[in-house]
């Protein structure tokens, strides 16, 4: 008798929650997070309640939008390459050809 296999069409794709995709649904979090954090500590300091809304919901906004426009920019793995691209150096200077004339002399010893 043989038997019926489902397959999962979400292997090795990325974790997507409403159009975040990976790094993003956290960066959101903790976003939201740090938002509840600010509300409670000038909510405490005795600003306005309604001061204290307007401001953590025009900030909460322009960072759902941001996060969404990058996520949807960049993808998974954009922002990471783009962040390790910036790290690339423009060019190498050497002083010296003493590290090519050693590369080169190693090269013939291992043969």
């Amino acid at each position: 008798m043989s038997s019926v296999y489902h397959i999962n069409k979400g292997i090795n794709k990325p974790i997507e929650f409403h159009g975040l995709k990976a790094q993003y649904i956290g960066y959101l979090a903790g976003c939201l997070v740090g938002l509840l954090i600010l509300y409670a500590i000038l909510y405490i300091s005795g600003v306005n309640a309604y001061l204290c809304l307007a401001l953590i919901g025009g900030t909460g906004t322009a960072l759902l939008t941001t996060i969404f426009r990058l996520s949807h920019k960049y993808g998974q793995y954009g922002l990471l390459k783009k962040s390790a691209k910036r790290s690339i150096p423009a060019f190498l200077k050497f002083r010296s050809r003493k590290i090519f004339i050693h590369l080169k002399a190693s090269s013939y010893g291992k043969h």
